[in-house]
Formats: structure tokens, C-alpha cells, sequence
């Protein structure tokens, strides 16, 4: 079937789509699409949705719901997702399974509700406390806003971790086509022997994140940097655009990549050498896979609606900064494609 439908709908049907049966969140433009579409799906599906009285209760709601078990989602806007943080460090420390949306605004501060993408850092280094990591999906359209929320429940329960889509407002609120099989499966259930249901006829559990015995801190670290480790061997994915024998690339995410493109096939078009590097994820970053196309003589240009945050995981990635430009607006302003035309013929 195809619906013509808001990126915030698409997500919301997404996780519908994948077994979704919990969401609580807390309303903020850009993004209170998505929380009405939950409310009115939810009951639809026999779910669960609750508006919360605050940021700070739905993610620990979020985190309540996924240790009995169910297949739980949260959402906001950049100054929630950072009311956000400590739950979300809670819920990467208790190895449960999660998914949260931030749909980006201007910043920093209250900021405004045009798009921006100054929360990279927040998301990809961890915006909480400790050593611990979030796999973040990046969409550029509506129809990945319905594919990768989908597939955010299969990695959160794959990994027993939280799982961000991080996007914008523009992306958010956009209206395209999407189009799935209404005969669409949930993602397969997995055995989840951790589970907090009860324990009459077996030993009892518990799920915390306060370990106080003598090492045990730092086992359970160790424990973790080997499933990140494991994740970003498996998980990394990109797309790459006209990139072969290309001497110019334009690397961007979300909406950014989405007119990154447009602006490769204006360059080709008047004979200049232009590919795309759009990561899918942002964590795990193609680190590898950005140096393998380094190793010829290509020069870069980061576009960002940001002060330039990805810019500096391409620097690593090509480790030769002199090769590696960046191009930014913020606080909402979007480059448009004659400016990022003009900035790569400048290369």
C-alpha cells in the first residue's frame, strides 16, 4: 500500500509495524506529530501510550516497560532528548532494549523549531554519564523514517540496547509517499530470559545499575565495550553515490545527504568528478570505509547543519585534514544546493 504521510507518522507507524506496544512522551515541536499519531494507534493495537507530565518520566516509564519486557519507544526534540540523558545512560547500563527519536531542532538552548543537526555529538559520544554507546539511524526521507524505525526494534533487542533515529524537523514534517506491505510482520520475537515477569516457580532477578561490589563496576564495563566493539564489526552501514573515480565527495547524513545527492547530479552535469558519502549510521561510523575511499587523492566537503560536529569523525576517518573542508549553517538555517555547489568547486 502507499499513504501520503509526515515522516513523524511514518516513524510512528514503523514502530507500530515492528511490535511496538509501549511509547511515552511529552509534547515539543517538531516532533508532536509522532506523540498524537501514538496516541490515537496505540489503543488501536492494544497498546499502551501515555502522555507523561514530563521528559524525565517518559524515558523512565520507557525503562520500566522494557524490563517487564515490552517493545517500548520515546520521543522528543533536542532540549528533551537532554532532559533525557540520565535515563538513557540507565537504560544502556540495564542492557535493555529501546528505542529513542530525536527529532532535531535549532539550538542551543530553547533555540527554535526550524531543523538543525547540532545534537551529532550528543548522540553518537554519548550525552550521558559513563562509557557507553547508542547505535544511531539516520533517515533523509520518509520512507526511511518507517524502515529504520522498523529495524531499530530488531537491533535494540539484537544488541539489549538503546537504539536512537536521530533526524530533523524538516524530515519530521515533510510529506512524501511511503509505501509497505500492510502484511508486514513484526521484527521475530527473541528469548529474553532477563526479564522482570514475575518469579513464582523460578529464582528471582533483577536489572540495576548500581554495582557496588569490588570490581564489579568495571567487569560490567568490560562486558559492555565488547558487545560496542561486536556492533561496530556488524552494524556499520553507508550509502555511496557516483563515489567511483570521483575526486570530489560531499559526505552529509539526513537531509543534508538527501540534497548532498541532488547537488552530486548538478556537478556531474557541468563535468565536475562529484560523489556522496551519506553515513546510515552515525554510530557505528564507516570509519573504515570513508579511508578506503581516502586512499586515492579525493577531497572532502562536510555539509552540516551544525558548527560542524560529523566533520571531525571524517578528519579520523581520512586523517589528512588538509583534504577535508566543512560547510555548516545553524540555529535552523539549511544549506541550500547552489552553496554547497559553489563550496565543492572551491575544493
Amino acid at each position: 500500500m502507499k499513504y501520503l504521510t509526515t515522516g513523524n507518522e511514518a516513524c510512528g507507524e514503523g514502530a507500530i509495524r515492528a511490535g511496538c506496544r509501549f511509547y511515552a512522551g511529552y509534547p515539543i515541536t517538531p516532533q508532536n506529530e509522532l506523540t498524537a499519531y501514538m496516541s490515537k494507534r496505540m489503543p488501536e493495537v492494544g497498546g499502551v501510550f501515555i502522555q507523561s507530565e514530563s521528559e524525565l518520566s517518559a524515558v523512565n516509564m520507557v525503562f520500566g516497560a522494557a524490563v517487564a519486557g515490552a517493545r517500548s519507544m520515546t520521543s522528543s526534540s533536542s532540549p528533551g532528548i537532554s532532559l533525557k540523558q540520565e535515563g538513557i545512560s540507565y537504560i544502556a547500563a540495564a542492557e535493555l532494549p529501546a528505542v529513542i527519536v530525536n527529532v532535531m531542532r535549532g539550538g542551543p538552548g530553547l533555540g527554535n523549531i526550524a531543523p538543525g543537526q547540532a545534537d551529532y555529538f550528543q548522540a553518537v559520544k554519548g550525552g550521558g554519564h559513563g562509557d557507553y554507546r547508542l547505535i544511531v539511524l539516520a533517515p533523509a526521507s520518509v520512507q526511511e523514517m518507517f524502515e529504520f524505525t522498523f529495524k531499530a526494534f530488531s537491533l535494540a533487542e539484537k544488541y539489549r540496547t538503546p537504539v536512537m533515529i536521530l533526524t530533523d524537523g524538516m524530515i519530521g514534517q515533510m510529506m512524501e509517499p511511503l509505501e509497505f506491505d500492510d502484511a508486514i510482520k513484526p521484527v521475530p520475537a527473541v528469548p529474553k530470559p532477563w526479564v522482570l515477569d514475575g518469579a513464582k516457580g523460578r529464582p528471582s532477578r533483577s536489572i540495576k545499575s548500581l554495582l557496588l561490589k569490588d570490581g564489579e563496576l568495571e567487569a560490567h564495563n568490560i562486558h559492555l565495550q565488547k558487545k560496542f566493539s561486536s556492533i561496530e564489526k556488524k552494524e556499520v552501514e553507508l550509502e555511496l553515490y557516483k563515489v567511483k573515480g570521483a575526486d570530489r565527495i560531499i559526505v552529509a547524513y539526513g537531509l543534508m545527504g538527501r540534497i548532498g545527492r541532488e547537488c552530486v547530479d548538478t556537478l556531474r552535469s557541468k563535468g565536475i568528478k562529484a560523489g556522496l558519502v551519506r553515513p546510515l549510521t552515525l554510530w557505528p561510523f564507516p570509519y573504515k570505509e570513508i579511508r578506503k575511499i581516502a586512499s586515492g587523492k579525493a577531497k572532502f566537503l562536510v555539509v552540516e547543519m551544525s558548527a560542524g560536529q560529523m566533520v571531525e569523525d571524517v578528519r579520523l576517518a581520512v586523517q589528512d585534514d588538509k583534504r577535508v573542508r566543512f560547510y555548516g549553517r545553524m540555529g535552523g538555517g539549511v544549506p541550500e544546493e547552489k552553496e554547497i555547489v559553489a563550496r565543492v568547486k572551491q575544493l
